[in-house]
């Protein structure tokens, strides 16, 4: 510990902003936007930690804005945050390069939502689509007595596992119901579960067709219906999805690709500094978990309170027709035909533009989403097979010339009527 005494509070108006900051903390006030703290934070120094047992109880997440480098995957999950509507993100990359760890990481930043407190996930809404027989009794008559289905919780973070059956995903009858001879239920599957929060698919090109379908259907449509015999019941699937692939292990199909807002593309570190870094950073994790976590937790805080205020101001963000028109004319130059090019690309725009506090959006904020937004979009079979096909219309086209020309004598007498 140094002897040098300690500067008087009247002196802090000498300071650089960073050592301010070093000394005081970071606030959500301190940083102008997303793109500015994890800048910040991409450089902060690691205190030493001492050794912990590290035999937890439960797992603690690695610290999000503590993964070196990956700017564009760590911008991508954030805008996914402020913005669930820009479609999916899906992470592609080699192993290693902290796809998974920065998934898992997005706990701390998760906004609040409503849950319900029913074991079968009993919802208001429920009520409202499917009348009084679609919840349970208790649920029933704690709707009819005006009591509250739901509490406010943080949204959670549900992983698909990768040997999950069709029934886990979507749900299938209740056990518990039948041994206790109460009406046979839909016993809600991973999908239900999944509302409101974010739905993680690790090795998203390893999973089986049919499950596959079913999450991107529910998805596209923000519910599904289960048939079990006579019983059915239709569940909300309002989520986030976020995928992970390594391409060496198979790829997507194309219909799965093109459900996937954003495509980031994940890299190894390629700077000695960052490498060295995220090493120090996963060792002082492994040492003592809770103080290395300790050392970001302002940064976290904060990045958690920008999210929630972006998401307030996302409703009142739009795009003016003279930035927008000339988007759409580089979708139509690049040869992408899916319009969710645009929708996924002006979506995640505003979610740029709110969190960096502007309510218009700019042509800064679609050039900073574009790469995401666009890349992986068009198809060299459908460019293909659309310039071949060609040849059959133009012949086509050309023997409808020949055809006589003749038309359908009008009735001179109905017109005048």
């Amino acid at each position: 510990m140094s002897d040098t005494p300690l500067e008087p509070e009247n002196t802090q108006g000498d300071l650089t902003q960073f050592e301010r900051e070093e000394r005081s903390g970071p606030t959500a006030d301190t940083f102008r936007s997303l793109h500015e703290l994890i800048d910040y934070v991409s450089g902060k120094s690691l205190l030493q930690l001492p050794q912990e047992d590290s035999g937890l109880a439960e797992p603690l997440p690695f610290p999000f804005l503590a993964i070196v480098g990956q700017r564009e995957m760590k911008l991508a999950l954030m805008l996914g945050l402020v913005n669930p509507n820009l479609g999916g993100i899906l992470l592609i990359g080699p192993r290693g390069t902290a796809k998974t760890t920065a998934v898992r990481s997005l706990l701390d930043l998760l906004p609040q939502v409503e849950r319900s407190t029913c074991h079968y996930g009993c919802l208001p809404e429920d009520v409202e689509t499917g009348g009084i027989a679609a919840i349970c009794p208790d649920c029933a008559r704690k709707y009819a007595a005006g009591e509250p289905l739901t509490t406010s919780d943080r949204a959670r973070l549900v992983e698909l596992p990768l040997n999950s059956r069709l029934e886990d995903v979507v749900g299938g009858i209740n056990e518990r119901a039948a041994v206790e001879h109460e009406r046979m239920r839909i016993r809600r599957g991973i999908l239900a579960q999944a509302d409101r929060n974010l739905l993680y698919i690790d090795e998203v090109n390893m999973l089986a067709d049919e499950i596959v379908d079913a999450i991107l259907d529910a998805a596209a449509q923000g519910l599904y219906t289960v048939r079990r015999g006579p019983v059915s019941a239709t569940y909300r699937a309002r989520f986030l999805l976020i995928g992970s692939m390594n391409p060496e292990e198979g790829h997507l199909r194309p219909q799965i690709l093109d459900r996937f807002g954003l495509r980031v593309i994940v890299q190894g570190l390629e700077k000695q500094t960052e490498r060295l870094e995220a090493y120090r950073r996963v060792q002082a994790y492994q040492a003592n978990p809770r103080q290395m976590i300790a050392q970001f937790a302002d940064e976290i805080e904060a990045a958690s309170e920008e999210i929630q205020a972006a998401r307030q101001r996302l409703r009142e963000v739009t795009i003016p027709d003279n930035v927008a028109k000339p988007a759409i004319k580089l979708v139509q130059k690049m040869g992408i035909d899916s319009l969710r090019a645009e929708i996924t690309w002006f979506e995640a725009a505003r979610a740029h533009a709110a969190a960096d506090g502007g309510t218009e959006v700019t042509s800064e904020d679609l050039k900073t989403v574009a790469p995401m937004a666009l890349r992986l979009r068009r198809s060299p079979f459908m460019t293909e097979y659309i310039h071949n096909q060609q040849g059959e219309e133009e012949e086509l086209d050309s023997l409808l010339k020949t055809l006589g020309k003749k038309s359908r004598k009008k009735n001179s007498s109905a017109l005048q009527k």
